[in-house]
């Protein structure tokens, strides 16, 4: 059993089971890959995909538990790459996050060209996607950090820790009838149909349960991931917006009202986390202490120590979170 045959294993498997575009991304030949895979199941006596002529179509229950076995070989082979890196030079290196749009483009730019302009030679690389892929991605090893606020707890994983709070604003166009009202209530917002975020995406859940306890069911006419794409549409009438607060530019949005909610809605908190066992580099802590000032280095160390989501809790219980 090779190293290199786990890399391919867990490759193929994470490429939809397309050999011919894991070769590419690793620079090697599609044959060679498939006889490294062949050569390994040989080894082991059990198929690790299974096959229709040449095709792999899907993962074997075997599979699924080597699987799970080489992403945690791989993973510590890579913790041991980042060891000798931060001993030879901790001003060097990579570091990948996965987060949402609204997280990208308006509470991570000044986090990020502080960083950078700090840590030159770290070459930084960004994945969006939905909470769930985000969550996905860290705990899979993909990333070095997730940053959302859904979904999160689904990985017990993860080491999640609080960055800071937020809520919601509606957007409506100046002369919508609900600029005439400062503090709309949840039945006047509801009388209008509705544009907000997919469900799963930047405290949506926060947003269904505040409807759901006053008995209303809102008509949500049009969902998008990215806040930029809700404001298109509530300039064109679709409906009422409800965004974040945070993704609201004075500039750019000032032919739209925005109301403040925080009223109606509950707030919710954005989360930066890792998967358990991560070494982190001097400069991953100087991120999360940009990204969020009160979690120094100290404090992350002790999150890494708790063994559940109620110890998580207890420790940041204490700790007040800015507002975004």
């Amino acid at each position: 059993m090779k190293l290199q045959q786990l890399r391919y294993i867990w490759e193929v498997a994470h490429h939809d089971l397309n050999v011919s575009a894991t070769a590419q991304v690793l620079y090697t030949s599609q044959p060679g890959i498939s006889k490294q895979i062949r050569l390994l199941e040989d080894e082991l006596g059990v198929e690790i995909f299974a096959r229709s002529g040449k095709h792999l179509t899907r993962i074997t229950p075997a599979g699924e538990a080597i699987l799970a076995i080489a992403g945690e070989i791989l993973r510590k082979v890579d913790s041991i790459k980042q060891v000798a890196q931060e001993f030879s030079d901790d001003s060097k290196g990579s570091l990948s996050i996965a987060t949402t749009h609204t997280q990208a483009r308006y509470a991570l730019p000044t986090v990020i060209e502080k960083f950078m302009a700090s840590y030159p030679d770290v070459s930084l690389h960004m994945h969006q996607g939905t909470p769930m892929q985000i969550a996905e991605m860290a705990a899979n090893g993909t990333t070095d950090f997730a940053i959302a606020t859904e979904a999160m707890e689904h990985f017990g994983d993860l080491v999640m820790m609080p960055c800071y709070r937020w809520n919601r604003s509606i957007l409506v166009p100046r002369k919508h009838p609900l600029a005439q009202f400062g503090r709309p209530t949840l039945e006047q917002i509801a009388a209008y149909p509705l544009v907000t975020y997919v469900f799963g995406f930047t405290g949506r859940s926060q947003l269904d349960d505040a409807f759901k306890s006053r008995g209303l069911t809102p008509r949500v006419a049009f969902t998008a991931a990215d806040a930029d794409v809700i404001k298109t549409y509530v300039r064109l009438g679709i409906g009422v917006g409800i965004v974040a607060s945070m993704a609201l530019d004075p500039e750019l949005d000032d032919d739209l009202l925005a109301i403040d909610a925080s009223h109606l809605f509950a707030p919710s908190v954005t989360k930066i986390g890792f998967r358990k066992g991560t070494f982190l580099r001097s400069y991953m802590y100087d991120f999360i202490g940009a990204f969020a000032p009160h979690l120094t280095r100290s404090l992350i160390e002790q999150a890494t120590h708790c063994h559940n989501k109620q110890e998580l809790d207890a420790l940041f219980a204490g700790i007040e979170l800015p507002e975004h």
